[in-house]
């Protein structure tokens, strides 16, 4: 990614994608877990979201040749990675970065021709890895973001594109917005915005899914089932530009669905039977993760939970409630 002449050029991968207009290159004060440092010489950190799996995957639009979009549901849940400066020489304290994080670090110091100064680095996460959580690309997030500050750089969303599109097939946890998104050729298709938020009851279903493995799978799927993706994706982008949750909610689980067709969820089908016994206003899936849940425009009295997750324990599993989205 660096420039061999040391110049600091901009890496643009969704250069003329949308008609959306130009990316901020800097956030808010509190974006994605970004503030300025307090230029005490401490530790600095970076902080970004995980997923809930996705309110849509599919196909971008019907076709021979489909593209994987997904609009991504962001969870408040994050991983962490913090920096701290130090003198003294010496290995690295464990818990270290992760493979991916440590080579989205090295991109991103090749990038602006930069040296780390000595320093550890350690890290958290509320994330599990392979259930469709976006743990991976939020950990390499999270890394870029404290590197970010820890140079007292710009954040460039332009730079973390081309670092994931370096490292792997990712989603939009970068940004703090909903968005169609291809996720192999990181392209952003549309933002959607931050008024539709949801209140979650979920489970983990055991297991794994190598996300490689299985997409010759769901784009043999795509291609069969276009039509009802595309009716599904129109379903969804309205729902969002028209602000209405359960306009979002209906077309979300007409997506989980057709994932069903390829990516079966064991407890899909109780979820479907019982969802107007709990109100809840749809359900969603980790299209290719281990997450299966309902989502609830309001948040579900006392009661209500204490049922869905006796409900949740009849099947076997441990619910979870959590917020996601944004409004």
């Amino acid at each position: 990614m660096r420039d061999p002449a040391g110049s600091r050029r901009p890496y643009r991968p969704w250069a003329d994608v949308s008609s959306d207009g130009p990316r901020p290159t800097t956030p808010g004060p509190v974006a994605g877990g970004l503030q300025e440092s307090d230029g005490s010489g401490g530790t600095v950190s970076g902080v970004c979201h995980g997923t809930l799996g996705e309110l849509y995957q599919g196909p971008l639009r019907a076709g021979t040749d489909p593209e994987i979009a997904v609009v991504s549901f962001p969870v408040d849940r994050h991983s962490w990675v913090y920096f701290t400066p130090r003198t003294t020489a010496g290995p690295p304290p464990s818990p270290a970065l992760g493979e991916k994080s440590a080579t989205a670090a090295r991109l991103f110091l090749d990038h602006y021709g930069l040296a780390l100064p000595p320093g550890d680095w350690h890290t958290h996460s509320e994330l599990p890895l392979g259930v469709g959580m976006s743990s991976s690309t939020a950990d390499i997030v999270a890394t870029l973001r404290c590197l970010f500050r820890v140079f007292s750089l710009p954040y460039d969303t332009d730079v973390v594109l081309g670092v994931l599109a370096d490292i792997e097939r990712a989603d939009s946890v970068f940004l703090d917005e909903f968005a169609l998104y291809l996720s192999g050729r990181h392209r952003m298709v549309r933002r959607l915005g931050t008024d539709v938020g949801f209140h979650t009851a979920y489970v983990t279903e055991p297991g794994t899914v190598d996300t490689a493995a299985v997409t010759p799978l769901l784009l043999d799927h795509y291609r069969r089932r276009g039509e009802e993706y595309q009716r599904c994706l129109t379903d969804l982008l309205k729902g969002f530009d028209s602000g209405d949750p359960a306009a979002v909610a209906r077309a979300a689980t007409v997506s989980a669905a057709l994932s069903q067709e390829v990516l079966p969820k064991a407890t899909f089908s109780s979820l479907q039977a019982h969802r107007e016994r709990f109100g809840a206003d749809g359900i969603f899936v980790a299209h290719t993760g281990c997450l299966a849940g309902y989502l609830f425009a309001s948040s579900p009295r006392a009661e209500v939970k204490s049922e869905l997750s006796a409900f949740f324990h009849s099947l076997g599993h441990q619910c979870t409630f959590a917020q996601g989205g944004y409004g």
